[in-house]
């Protein structure tokens, strides 16, 4: 945020500017996030706080857990230059990203586990024949979506599969375009449950 509002900012101000509710910011304050100031009876805030709110939005929206941010405000506290704080933070990010992936993996696996709890264990089910419903992979693609499901990044599963960079961006388009999925988690939960790849 590069135009900061005038000094002091109102509480509605701050609400509208970060698109929460007076409770959200009061809920912060009896957690310790944040703190305002006194205008008589009106609860306002400075460049200071806006700062701080910036850090706190940023982190809710990677899902990090209330506690996580107190205990990264804290830690913040007792830096002593832009370099550590930016380091700690990145820490930070990369905490919550393995996190994400560990949920991720979690996901996939109980994906797979209703998709078995689904099918018919007689081999009755009438779709048997036609494996995802009608969607025709080749065996790269399905080479590729299990390399997907295993966390494999672009440049990680080219050089499994030998491929260059923008083969294998290709393939991966090819494959979102199939399954009618818009990013990577989608494609390989959608594969899941369509029986296409086993985890």
């Amino acid at each position: 945020m590069n135009d900061l509002p005038p000094e002091p900012v109102a509480i509605s101000d701050m609400a509208n500017l970060f698109g929460v509710t007076h409770r959200t910011l009061h809920f912060y304050e009896e957690k310790n996030l944040l703190s305002s100031s006194r205008m008589g009876l009106m609860r306002v805030y400075y460049h200071r706080d806006i700062r701080r709110m910036m850090l706190i939005n940023l982190c809710r929206e990677t899902g990090m857990p209330i506690a996580a941010i107190q205990d990264l405000l804290a830690e913040l506290q007792e830096t002593s230059s832009q370099e550590e704080a930016d380091s700690l933070f990145r820490e930070a990010l990369e905490a919550r990203k393995r996190e994400l992936i560990a949920t991720q993996s979690m996901m996939i696996r109980q994906l797979h586990q209703i998709n078995g709890l689904l099918t018919p264990s007689d081999g009755s089910d009438e779709h048997d024949d036609h494996r995802g419903h009608g969607i025709e992979l080749t065996e790269l693609e399905y080479q590729y979506l299990e390399l997907m499901a295993d966390g494999y990044t672009q440049p990680r599963a080219a050089r499994n599969l030998q491929m260059t960079p923008e083969a294998i961006q290709a393939l991966e388009t090819g494959i979102m375009r199939k399954l009618k999925a818009t990013n990577r988690f989608q494609a390989v939960a959608k594969a899941v449950l369509l029986g296409l790849i086993s985890s």
